[in-house]
């Protein structure tokens, strides 16, 4: 599952478009999605895109590769719930889910979080924020999307501290884009920074 915001001027990469402004902010998430996409397509699993507002049509989002759907809830912990709830009731077993602002993220890190539900109850990828950029499990459990500051460097040891009493694989760190520090070293984005503020 992939949880996407609608790509619109204005309402995406917020923090960041306070330093780049708010064009350079939507191509910055353009070019995530595209990221996102390119290490998504070809993973042998079923996928799934959720939007933010709303289904988008005529999208890189490729209809016969990826069902889409719309997020439902209140916040974040919600529609994360309400997404695996969804899952688990059409019959997966093992869902994984990732945002798509996540610029160091490759397939075959993906792909070893499934490997890692095999023996594990749960798999998380821990971003340098004191988040994370992915959550997976073989059932389940709403507790760990209750009772959170989502957005907030306490998110992933709060979410660790659910899941004490079962097996957990962490990945390795990563990185996610929020803000102009995470993409200033990073080439792709270079041609986006010299944009003044809107």
């Amino acid at each position: 599952m992939i949880f996407t915001r609608n790509p619109e001027l204005g309402k995406c990469k917020t923090r960041l478009a306070a330093t780049i402004g708010d064009h350079a902010a939507l191509e910055v998430y353009e070019l995530l999605l595209a990221h996102t996409v390119s290490i998504t397509k070809d993973l042998t699993v079923a996928k799934e895109v959720y939007y933010s507002t709303r289904i988008g049509e005529n999208d890189i989002w490729n209809p016969t590769v990826y069902e889409k759907k719309q997020q439902e809830g209140e916040d974040l912990g919600d529609r994360m719930y309400n997404a695996f709830k969804r899952g688990f009731k059409a019959g997966y077993t093992n869902i994984i889910i990732i945002g798509s602002d996540m610029y160091d993220l490759s397939q075959s890190d993906i792909q070893n979080a499934f490997n890692a539900l095999k023996t594990n109850n749960y798999v998380i990828g821990p971003a340098e924020d004191g988040g994370y950029y992915l959550l997976g499990m073989k059932k389940l459990n709403s507790q760990v999307f209750q009772n959170k500051s989502w957005g907030t460097n306490t998110v992933l040891q709060n979410t660790l501290n659910d899941l004490q009493q079962t097996t957990i694989k962490l990945l390795e760190e990563r990185n996610d884009i929020d803000y102009y520090e995470d993409i200033k070293d990073i080439s792709v984005f270079q041609h986006l920074l010299s944009y003044q503020n809107d």
